[in-house]
């Protein structure tokens, strides 16, 4: 049979071992809820912008839609013509 001493130092490893335990485990949990709440605001933030762009896009007048000289430069403008675009692009490159 073992001494009062020995059982002593087993049930304070024991409990020592448990508080150590839920306390890394909280940490683990903690950093996950964080990561994950990261996560979901990068998220957020991304579909925001888009919406952003799409909205200024959608409102943008029709004159900022066209260049000097009357070329539309809206790839999405169903007038577009990109062999008109490309030339008014290539002679101010000259």
């Amino acid at each position: 049979m073992a001494s009062s001493g020995v059982n002593v130092l087993r049930w304070s490893a024991l409990f020592t071992g448990v508080v150590y335990g839920l306390y890394h485990q909280s940490a683990i949990s903690a950093k996950s809820k964080i990561n994950q709440i990261d996560a979901e605001f990068q998220h957020q933030s991304t579909l925001i912008q888009k919406a952003k762009a799409e909205w200024a896009k959608k409102t943008m007048p029709q004159d900022s839609k066209t260049t000097a000289g009357g070329v539309i430069s809206d790839p999405s403008d169903p007038k577009f013509d990109l062999e008109t675009y490309l030339t008014k692009m290539a002679d101010e490159a000259k």
